[in-house]
């Protein structure tokens, strides 16, 4: 059993940028891929971003190439998205997900977390 609480959304300005943490806590959590999901009203859930916890095949959508970064720190068990220069698009439930499966695969994931609200406004 894995268990994952995110946390550090919030309402923030066009342009400005959030961290979002996802604390993982469980059995064997280096043999989980770890992803970023979001949802957006009206919108099916899509990756964002996902890591190995060895910081290796990261993964990144097109959409958030170059703003988003995806990191972890092993020693807290702990996941994070720093997200820049946001935009109104991005808002959206984002969801901490890991999977011993494809990450790309919603179908595959084994556990998510609970969500975390981002608000862009314009």
């Amino acid at each position: 059993q894995v268990q994952l609480v995110e946390s550090g959304g919030g309402l923030v300005q066009a342009g400005g940028s959030l961290r979002l943490s996802c604390a993982a806590s469980g059995r064997a959590l280096s043999s989980y891929y770890m992803g970023w999901f979001r949802q957006s009203p009206g919108k099916e859930r899509e990756l964002v971003a996902a890591t190995t916890w060895s910081g290796g095949s990261l993964i990144y959508a097109d959409s958030v190439k170059g703003r988003f970064t995806i990191s972890r720190d092993n020693a807290k068990n702990t996941v994070y998205l720093q997200m820049n220069v946001l935009k109104p698009e991005d808002t959206g439930v984002y969801y901490c997900a890991a999977t011993r499966g494809s990450v790309r695969d919603t179908n595959r994931i084994d556990y998510w977390g609970q969500g975390t609200q981002v608000t862009v406004s314009s």
